[in-house]
């Protein structure tokens, strides 16, 4: 068993102890002391009670699963991991050291927050999660403790993914059922169920009721005997009705009555229009070596037409089908994963969110579209997005290539293109929707 004292060093005499600063469940974090630079850091492990457990083993694979989760992720609201060690047989995180509290901290201290200030560190950490859940994973434990404000500085980073799990958007998952009483969704009770970003909204909204009234809400396997949540105005008067009632939908007790993004909360918010406190740094990372610079000038310029041609340019040099000139259900398929989450990202960063395939997938989804073919979840999507006018499907040229076009509606070149006709057209042989379904499948294989 493993603990640690002020002073003690570790990492052959590199780190020296500061401090315990934080024991929770399931790990103990330290602050410590780069002994070379005197620079701070943070060192998570696993505390003395997991160290006990008969399944330690597996725990220290999680733990170092958490700590992979985390390295991947690079926004200035998602505390970073720049390492990992092992001291006697304990494997060990380096993170970035945060000079501040957390949110339970700061409101148990300062009492509740002002709307607009809770406003701005929920889009904060809003964001964090719209960029994590593209990265294909749920952070399952959204909770003012678990939200740490810079000292003099209003902003807030995301700690602990120690219950984070990959997940795939309408598919029945195993996982855990660890969760915290009032911030955990009723799916979360279960450790089989059908997760998704919707999880991690009801949290958010609970960590926004926790905020503006500085209560715990309700948990919900006991709302689930019809106990109903007090809305948070009861306690707060000065929370207007907008947030009350968005607070309400995000912690709706079924998955599907809640938004079923973060964007779709942070509209309901009235957030979705506001510009980032900081910019994501952005990896525009392809495993084959394709540049998708000039794509992403396109879209910062909102030259949507262009842009929408260049990702139908580059999905096909990905694939070597530039002869060719269209996608077989074989080259989809076989899509790589981070190519295509690269090309979504673009998308819904520059729409602010409307454009995207996880949007188009998210819209089939919604429609009840399954993996199989049917021509009225089809005819509703084409009427959905805006690629039917009339009762008519529309060629290519016809589409809106503008910001106010109906959600999901780009991007759409990849599945109208085809060399026969020597231009974008409506290509009968292969089907439109063919490439659709087989692109919608990928996405949601590749969990974005």
């Amino acid at each position: 068993m493993k603990l640690w004292q002020p002073n003690q060093h570790l990492n052959n005499g590199r780190f020296i102890i500061q401090r315990v600063m934080r024991s929770g469940g399931f790990g103990v974090t330290y602050s410590i002391r780069e002994k070379a630079t005197s620079k701070l850091f943070v060192l998570k492990a696993l505390n003395y009670i997991q160290q006990n457990k008969v399944d330690f083993k597996q725990l220290q694979v999680k733990f170092v699963n958490e700590a992979v989760r985390l390295a991947r992720c690079s926004h200035p609201h998602i505390v970073k991991v720049y390492e990992v060690i092992q001291e006697d047989g304990l494997w060990c995180m380096i993170m970035e050291y945060i000079d501040g509290e957390d949110l339970a901290e700061y409101i148990n201290d300062n009492g509740v927050l002002a709307e607009e200030e809770a406003l701005l560190y929920i889009d904060q950490i809003a964001q964090a999660l719209e960029y994590i859940h593209h990265q294909g994973f749920l952070h399952r434990d959204i909770k003012p403790s678990n939200i740490l404000l810079r000292r003099g500085k209003l902003e807030v980073v995301l700690i602990d993914f120690g219950l984070a799990r990959e997940y795939s958007s309408g598919q029945i998952k195993s996982m855990t059922n660890d969760r915290t009483d009032g911030y955990a969704p009723i799916e979360q009770y279960q450790k089989r169920g059908n997760f998704g970003a919707y999880t991690d909204v009801y949290a958010l909204a609970a960590t926004l009721y926790t905020l503006l009234t500085k209560k715990v809400p309700i948990p919900a396997e006991y709302r689930n005997k019809n106990n109903t949540l007090p809305p948070p105005k009861q306690f707060n008067s000065q929370i207007s009705d907008r947030v009350n009632n968005a607070i309400l939908r995000g912690m709706a007790l079924e998955p599907e009555n809640r938004p079923q993004s973060v964007f779709e909360f942070r509209e309901l918010l009235g957030l979705a229009s506001m510009l980032p406190s900081q910019e994501i740094e952005e990896k525009l990372i392809s495993v084959v070596g394709m540049d998708y610079t000039r794509l992403r000038e396109l879209l910062a310029s909102g030259k949507w037409k262009e842009a929408d041609e260049e990702t139908t340019r580059v999905m096909l040099a990905v694939v070597g089908r530039e002869n060719e000139g269209w996608l077989s259900e074989k080259d989809i398929y076989n899509f790589p994963c981070q190519d295509i989450r690269t090309l979504d990202q673009l998308w819904v960063k520059y729409s602010n969110g409307r454009f995207g395939f996880s949007v188009q997938r998210r819209i089939y989804q919604s429609l009840r579209g399954t993996r199989k073919f049917h021509q009225e979840v089809w005819d509703a999507i084409g009427d959905k997005v805006g690629w039917k006018k009339d009762k008519k499907w529309m060629y290519y040229d016809d589409l809106t290539f503008d910001i106010t076009a109906p959600e999901a509606h780009l991007p759409s070149g990849i599945f109208w293109f085809d060399s026969w006709w020597g231009r974008y057209g409506w290509f009968l042989l292969d089907g439109v929707e063919r490439r659709f379904y087989y692109l919608v499948a990928r996405v949601i294989k590749c969990n974005i």
